[in-house]
């Protein structure tokens, strides 16, 4: 059993976690994920890490309420424990792994949406313990729905926030807080971290394909499964196809096919949907999920 030691709502219907796992935290690294279960008959979750303490074998998650589960997750309290929390899973954030001499040397710009904060924030924290100053800009809704904007203060070389309706700070999308650091502050970027809704990261890609800054993007948002069995987290990246879960979840935004990835998150919610993938999709649908007798 993995213990909950903190259990916190950050926002309407979003909570974070601090849960006991000290073998998984000795392993994490920015960019990867973990499944969660509450008991034996639980759904698999797959969550983006937010935070880890090695020293004190602690992982936190942040989730939103998006069904049954998640809602049953919500309930669950300090002194309370999992069953199943495995990970580390997926592959760690590309810098990880790079020459530190050349990540050292790029200009970062780090782009979250929504509950998208919560795996950034990892990445900004990595960042700023290996002495890298990195600008960030994080959208919400409103005011009520932004989260962890002290911590990402804590870590950010400079925090640009902005709520679509203008309840804080400043009133626009995060595309538009871009334009402005670049067309109008002259800012300069080498590379861009985005991860949040679909169609945020779309119009992100979109707006710096036109700048040309090279951006990274997390596919998470459409996995469900965790393991590569279900299908549902297939994208077409480039000629290839790919799954978020196992090849990600982050890849090269520009190469993303974001329109097809967000068709078959919808196909993907019903029974019919389902059954149409898997047979237009054949051998690269992937099966084992036990939703479509795959």
């Amino acid at each position: 059993m993995y213990k909950i030691l903190k259990a916190e709502k950050l926002a309407e219907k979003i909570f974070l976690m601090d849960v006991e796992a000290p073998r998984v935290a000795r392993s994490c690294q920015p960019g990867e994920f973990v499944i969660v279960k509450m008991d034996e008959k639980g759904e698999r979750i797959p969550l983006t890490i937010c935070d880890f303490d090695r020293e004190k074998g602690t992982v936190t998650i942040v989730f939103q309420i998006v069904g049954a589960s998640t809602l049953k997750m919500s309930e669950l309290q300090a002194g309370d424990a999992f069953q199943d929390f495995v990970g580390p899973l997926g592959q760690p954030s590309e810098f990880v792994k790079e020459d530190f001499e050349e990540v050292k040397g790029r200009k970062y710009l780090f782009v979250a949406g929504g509950v998208g904060t919560a795996p950034v924030y990892p990445q900004v924290k990595w960042m700023k313990q290996h002495g890298i100053d990195v600008d960030v800009i994080v959208g919400a809704k409103n005011k009520d729905l932004l989260i962890l904007e002290d911590m990402m203060k804590e870590q950010a070389g400079n925090l640009y926030i902005t709520t679509d309706d203008g309840s804080y700070v400043r009133k626009g999308m995060v595309t538009e807080v871009i334009k402005d650091l670049v067309e109008n502050q002259g800012k300069q970027y080498d590379v861009c971290v985005a991860i949040g809704p679909m169609i945020m990261m779309k119009f992100v890609c979109k707006l710096t394909k036109e700048l040309n800054i090279p951006t990274i993007v997390s596919m998470n948002p459409i996995m469900v499964d965790g393991t590569g069995m279900c299908g549902a987290c297939r994208l077409t990246v480039g000629d290839e196809v790919k799954f978020a879960c196992v090849d990600g979840p982050e890849f090269d935004g520009h190469l993303v096919n974001f329109d097809e990835a967000m068709k078959r998150q919808q196909m993907y919610k019903t029974e019919e949907g389902r059954a149409m993938l898997k047979a237009v999709e054949g051998d690269t649908h992937h099966g084992g999920c036990g939703q479509c007798n795959g």
